[in-house]
């Protein structure tokens, strides 16, 4: 199973991946279902209980399939009050589980076969039969393997992947019981041992990848530094953007969620502001297929460090001592509260006040510069205010 498949992203809400994998999930029960009856029934017949044993690995498969079913049921559905996130981890969790039976089943495989080996124990001469039918049940396994696998990679689903190699599981269990009857009609009676050995450690191979994968999804493991790289790329190249930090990937079920706090001018508007984030968010979405959605968080400076506003007082708190501290101000009677404009910037807070215009006209220059001084000494009042600035409309 290759890096590439684990981060690669598709929808998982998607209709056609949906419907592509219900169906292939639903050829495979059948097909194991056929095949369990078959091997089970001429096993016993034909005296092998290689062939029994590995009817009853394949009925194992139905179990399997069902769970791949409840996943494609309930994974896909929309959030909701108790999943607020959606039910896409169901797929990573079903992933995981698939991941273990696979280990569980590698392990078992190699531990009798080596059991097997050095017990010499003899094998029941079986049917040919038997062996005709152990050679079918490895063309019909390898097929479904590969339909399944093929579907797996088109829509990039951990768990319809790790389905497929307990398919491939089963061919190569059955190859074993193949090259056991063989080599017991032909006298090797230690040849399906051997290759029961190799395949046992090849299907453990795959079980710990697929249940690695899964459980770095479950932990919340971030995107490669490569696709990292794009996505900043991809947020720098929106404009108005100063600069980005805090940026946090990570992966649920078919698609990544991205989180990032980017910096713009401090002097915009809360609206202009909000328009450069969903800006990025639809920007990235566009630009990078694997990724889902985007929390862009605004920042007026960079506190990815430190933040030195965090303990300055709200609109609600420092308001009512301003105005205090004006009230005896000519102009006083003419400041509106939705023409007051506060800035939190580097620990302080800038004050922004509009006047009427007409209280300029008549007025001589050195009342002008009267009334800002009188500004400028309430600022230093504070120790939270840097300064207040008044503009003329």
């Amino acid at each position: 199973m290759s890096n590439e498949h684990n981060h690669t992203y598709f929808d998982h809400s998607s209709p056609d991946r949906l419907r592509a994998s219900r169906r292939v999930t639903v050829v495979s029960i059948v097909l194991n279902l056929v095949l369990t009856l078959a091997q089970v029934s001429i096993g016993i017949i034909g005296h092998s209980q290689a062939l029994v044993a590995d009817g009853l690995h394949t009925l194992s498969d139905l179990l399997t399939d069902f769970m791949v079913l409840f996943a494609l049921q309930h994974g896909h559905k929309d959030a909701d009050a108790e999943h607020p996130y959606g039910h896409e981890r169901i797929e990573t969790a079903v992933s995981m589980i698939l991941g273990i039976m696979l280990l569980a089943v590698g392990v078992g495989i190699a531990i009798r076969a080596v059991i097997k080996l050095y017990s010499g124990e003899a094998f029941v001469v079986p049917s040919a039969l038997t062996l005709v039918t152990a050679i079918l049940t490895i063309a019909a396994k390898e097929w479904l393997y590969r339909y399944t696998m093929s579907t797996a990679d088109k829509y990039n689903s951990n768990m319809l992947r790790g389905n497929a190699w307990h398919h491939r599981s089963d061919a190569l269990s059955s190859l074993v019981v193949a090259a056991g009857i063989g080599g017991t009609l032909l006298g090797v009676m230690y040849l399906d041992s051997v290759a029961a050995i190799i395949v046992g450690l090849m299907i453990t191979k795959v079980g710990v990848e697929l249940a690695w994968v899964s459980l770095r999804e479950l932990v919340d493991t971030g995107l490669h530094t490569e696709q990292i790289g794009r996505i900043k790329k991809a947020i720098t190249d929106v404009p108005d953007v100063k600069a980005l930090h805090v940026l946090r990937t990570r992966c649920m079920g078919g698609k990544a969620l991205v989180d990032v706090h980017i910096q713009v001018d401090s002097r915009i508007s809360v609206s202009e502001g909000h328009h450069i984030s969903e800006t990025v968010r639809q920007h990235v979405i566009d630009e990078i297929d694997e990724v889902a959605d985007v929390m862009v968080h605004i920042d007026p400076e960079n506190d990815e460090l430190e933040a030195p506003s965090a303990k300055l007082p709200l609109r609600h708190d420092i308001l009512p001592r301003l105005k205090q501290a004006w009230a005896g101000l000519a102009v006083a009677r003419d400041i509106r509260e939705d023409q007051i404009t506060l800035h939190y910037l580097a620990g302080k807070i800038r004050v922004d006040l509009v006047l009427p215009l007409q209280l300029l006209e008549n007025e001589p220059r050195a009342t002008q510069v009267k009334i800002a001084r009188q500004f400028t000494q309430i600022a230093a009042q504070f120790d939270q205010i840097e300064q207040i600035n008044l503009y003329f409309h």
